[in-house]
């Protein structure tokens, strides 16, 4: 946890930004990644400098060359506030642009870098907030990040680029990260996967910390992470960075448009949130997803990626919209067949509709897999997440129902479950229950109700497939009348 002192700066500093004309928390995120990034080399350098001094060496390939002092944080900080602005402005960013080296991928996504700080005086206090941070502490650090992201949540259109932490860490801990994994979020955005599972194993396996092979592989080549948004790139790698990741594999990919040959069948665990957008030209849209699943449809190429991307053996967890469990459609059902005719099934937790509320209020589940090719879906578990913790309107507000550590619980003990009827919360059904039901996947399919319940169901679950044979016939009208013109 920050300390009230150090949220209450961070707080002024980000109402200065908003006083100063920058009122996208992105933006003003994307200016704070900066002069942290800046404060780190200056920090490695300072790092180098003191063992060569002990050990009597020459210091080798500086990041500050001689006659680069003027650049470093360590410098610049004690200036006057006129004069920092403009060492900042016309020297230090157009030295960060340039920058090749470091070895990280944080050199690659500052080659862009603009400063946008409107005035000298917010500079001066954003260097000050950011040199009380003891950038030696990674909970320190991480907590600092978390917070600034969290103010995203709040943000109006930008919270789509940030799922709930308790949904992610629900997530991370039912799919127990193990210290040889290779794990992927393939539209990671601010990377909250990726720091939850770094976290998760630091506390359950912390011999990635102490053995030397997988400390390695844990700061260099565990975590990989894509996304098409380069501000979001340079704030992921930033946030794996404060939460002791020195060298995470986050790159710019379109996912859906380009499946690179060296990732196909590469990682063993898969966690994500992708943004399901709607539909996509096909022009755009890589050949290989298309020949595994004809569709436009985003939710349905993801999934259909993730099951290129993952070895044998490897799981996923991952958010879809409520319509990927139960519509009707030729693409969503031959999907649903192979994921629990050709792969295995493992769980579907449907989530409560105010989860991702106030910036989407769309009904989700979270879709629990392991990649077999060679089928193995015996019994699916099912869960019904009525509460979160949290109060299902725009507010989000604490509160005592949280179903979250039952799920958890339940997960870990699921044979225990095949005594449970299926009028409770959670239970296991068949797969040849699955099969007669034509692989739908809605919770409600399978649960015993009142008959005065069953009927409302009935017909809600009428109306969703009319609705969803409605926008089939839209899609088929759209596709004729583009093939005509």
């Amino acid at each position: 946890m920050i300390t009230g002192e150090l949220k209450s700066k961070i707080d002024g500093v980000w109402n200065a930004f908003w006083s100063g004309g920058i009122s996208n928390p992105l933006e003003v995120i994307e200016q704070i990644t900066y002069l942290l990034f800046i404060r780190r080399l200056d920090d490695l350098q300072t790092l180098q400098e003191n063992k060569a001094r002990r050990l009597g060496e020459p210091l080798v390939d500086p990041t500050f060359k001689p006659g680069q002092d003027q650049l470093r944080w360590s410098r610049f900080k004690n200036a006057e506030p006129g004069v920092m602005f403009r060492i900042v402005d016309d020297e230090v960013f157009p030295f960060l642009r340039q920058l090749g080296g470091e070895g990280s991928t944080y050199a690659e996504h500052m080659k862009d870098a603009r400063f946008t700080v409107p005035t000298p005086a917010l500079l001066s206090k954003v260097v000050d907030m950011l040199d009380d941070v003891p950038m030696q502490d990674r909970d320190t650090n991480g907590d600092l990040y978390e917070y600034m992201l969290g103010k995203l949540a709040s943000a109006g259109q930008n919270g789509q680029f940030r799922t709930p932490r308790h949904i992610i860490q629900l997530m991370v801990a039912m799919t127990d990260p193990k210290p040889s994994d290779e794990i992927c979020d393939p539209a990671c955005g601010t990377a909250g996967f990726l720091v939850s599972a770094a976290e998760h194993l630091r506390e359950h396996h912390p011999t990635v910390l102490t053995d030397a092979a997988q400390r390695k592989h844990f700061g260099s080549s565990m975590f990989h992470g894509y996304d098409f948004d380069s501000t979001m790139l340079r704030i992921g790698s930033m946030n794996m960075l404060m939460h002791g990741v020195e060298s995470p594999d986050i790159r710019y990919r379109d996912s859906l448009s380009e499946v690179a040959a060296d990732t196909e069948g590469r990682y063993t665990l898969i966690l994500a949130n992708p943004p399901f957008k709607g539909s996509l030209d096909y022009e755009s849209t890589s050949k290989a997803l298309l020949k595994d699943v004809k569709t436009k449809k985003t939710e349905l190429l993801f999934l259909a990626l993730f099951l290129r991307l993952l070895k044998p053996g490897g799981r996923a967890a991952v958010i879809v919209p409520d319509g990927v469990l139960f519509d009707s459609g030729n693409a969503y059902k031959s999907l649903r067949k192979r994921l629990i005719e050709e792969q295995k099934l493992d769980a579907v937790v449907k989530l409560p509709s105010g989860v991702f509320k106030p910036y989407a209020g769309v009904s989700t589940a979270i879709l629990f897999f392991t990649k077999t090719d060679s089928g193995g879906t015996d019994d699916v578990w099912f869960y019904d997440v009525r509460a979160d913790g949290f109060s299902l309107d725009d507010k989000r507000n604490p509160v005592g129902a949280n179903d979250l550590p039952d799920v958890l619980a339940r997960w870990k003990n699921r044979d225990a479950e095949r005594s449970r009827t299926h009028t409770e919360q959670s239970f296991l059904v068949p797969k040849s229950d699955i099969v007669n039901q034509n692989y739908d996947l809605s919770i409600h399919r399978y649960r015993d109700a009142p008959p005065e319940e069953r009927a409302n169901r009935d017909s809600l679950e009428i109306i969703a497939d009319l609705v969803a044979l409605e926008g089939e016939i839209h899609r088929g009208l759209a596709e004729l009348k583009a093939a005509l013109s």
